[in-house]
């Protein structure tokens, strides 16, 4: 399993369009700033752009890495030994954190030893770290993937709507399905208009009253993190004093303080 002494898991959950990445890649640089490090950052969303709001190149995907393996590991080289070498050579590294990017989900035909050999190396390599962050897509199946049973954190990620907050309830109900030992599951709700409408509030307070989410608290539509999205900048360059990152700090300093 991806869990040890070592590594606390922080894991990023929302449906699209909710700002999910946004807010992990504000996450890495709470962490790297906080001195919360090493950090070994996971894109385990299909539609991978983290790295984009982070300022880097991808060369190399896991799922390439893992399909790779199947047919060219060399004669006396064990299949563990192959994705070893190559995750290593996948990790991209940034100052304070790594990242790697799981890729494409597999095709037809599930391949799941496989996953079980991706799962034993990433457990190996994270024991190098003080935080693993997980951007992951709203089905969590990349949870699975990565043998994932032991969360510190969850943060489920909304828009300001009453579909937006009832589907992050449900995806944080997903955990039990998929037996995951969660610490703690934190909704924010992302991109709120100001000031906050009441009715956002009410549905809110239902979601909370009826899971076991607790709420984080709400980061305002930010027109410096759209510039940048739209710049192609990295978001670790935001100015300490912008409303979303006061605010997106202040909520990640209130649940990793034991960090």
């Amino acid at each position: 399993m991806v869990q040890n002494q070592g590594a606390s898991v922080i894991a990023m959950a929302g449906k699209g369009g909710t700002g999910k990445t946004t807010l992990t890649a504000l996450l890495i640089k709470y962490l790297v700033e906080t001195g919360k490090t090493p950090v070994l950052a996971v894109d385990a969303d299909a539609n991978a752009n983290l790295n984009e709001l982070l300022g880097l190149d991808v060369d190399v995907t896991l799922g390439e890495i893992r399909d790779r393996m199947k047919t060219e590991t060399p004669q006396g080289m064990t299949k563990n030994e192959f994705m070893e070498i190559h995750i290593n050579q996948a990790v991209i590294e940034a100052k304070g954190f790594d990242l790697l990017v799981m890729g494409q989900p597999e095709g037809p035909g599930c391949y799941c030893m496989a996953n079980s050999i991706l799962a034993q190396v990433m457990e190996k390599l994270s024991r190098n770290y003080r935080y693993l962050v997980v951007d992951n897509e709203a089905g969590m199946e990349h949870l699975s993937r990565l043998n994932l049973r032991k969360i510190h954190t969850l943060f489920v990620v909304s828009d300001p709507s009453a579909r937006g907050v009832l589907t992050a309830a449900r995806i944080a109900d997903l955990t039990k399905a998929l037996q995951v030992d969660v610490g703690q599951k934190v909704l924010i709700v992302n991109r709120v208009p100001e000031p906050v409408p009441d009715a956002l509030d009410e549905h809110v307070k239902k979601a909370v009253d009826q899971t076991d989410l607790v709420f984080g608290g709400y980061v305002s539509a930010s027109p410096e993190v759209f510039e940048k999205e739209m710049a192609q900048e990295s978001l670790l360059d935001l100015p300490d004093e912008s409303k979303v990152i006061t605010q997106s700090f202040g909520i990640f300093d209130r649940f990793l303080k034991e960090g």
